[in-house]
């Protein structure tokens, strides 16, 4: 576990249920975390031991360039970042308002995109320094299985799936890994807090804690794809 010790690693969405896991997993292997929320009343959702706390509204195209130019304008450290953000609306495409499938595109694509394209250059900066960065997206089990009833959800993170996929081809060569996580259903609450619809009778879900080890397992080895089946109940 040593090759985290020092390292910094930016986690996006580390107030929520998954990200606050990974952050606390990233943290115990020695990373020094920097960590996102959505809002200051969610920011005591962050683990203590986060070395940074920093507020990013992804439905923003502001917040997102403040973010990226403050972390660019400082010259920080990034060695690692980790995209554990995503909202869920359910129910038919025909229900969904534009605002709802706005905001879906927002926080699960477009918003972690922008992000991820702003920082390359000190990922690229951490492997001249003899690191081995890397960048991981969550998209989950529906970027393989598309589900009725959660076709905008599903598209966008299919969309950040392919976006994995070319992104690791041009990382390649810079010493950068692009590593694609797609778990299936787990228990962190997300269906709970649906942006807009109702949640149908989900079977139990996987545990949060075991899919935050697997993803940090990943991080930790040299893994690039961690396909649902890579999970285990």
């Amino acid at each position: 576990m040593d090759q985290l010790r020092g390292r910094n690693i930016l986690v996006l969405g580390a107030s929520g249920a998954l990200g606050s896991l990974i952050t606390s997993k990233l943290i115990e292997a020695g990373a020094q975390v920097l960590a996102t929320t959505s809002s200051n009343d969610k920011a005591d959702r962050i683990p203590s031991a986060a070395s940074v706390r920093l507020l990013l509204d992804l439905t923003s195209p502001q917040s997102i360039e403040v973010l990226v130019q403050y972390l660019v304008q400082s010259d920080a450290e990034i060695d690692g970042i980790v995209n554990a953000t995503g909202v869920v609306a359910f129910g038919p495409a025909s229900d969904l308002t534009a605002e709802t499938i706005d905001r879906l595109t927002a926080v699960n694509l477009l918003g972690p995109i922008k992000i991820i394209s702003g920082l390359i250059d000190t990922l690229k900066r951490s492997a001249t320094r003899g690191n081995s960065p890397f960048i991981l997206n969550i998209s989950g089990v529906v970027a393989e299985s598309p589900m009725a009833g959660l076709a905008a959800y599903s598209a966008t993170k299919a969309a950040l799936w392919a976006f994995d996929q070319a992104l690791s081809r041009e990382l390649r060569r810079d010493g950068i890994r692009v590593i694609d996580a797609r778990p299936g259903h787990t228990e962190t609450g997300l269906a709970t807090r649906a942006i807009a619809g109702t949640a149908p009778a989900f079977a139990a879900g996987m545990a949060a804690e075991s899919v935050a080890s697997r993803i940090v397992t990943a991080v930790l080895g040299d893994e690039t794809d961690l396909p649902s089946g890579a999970f285990s109940a």
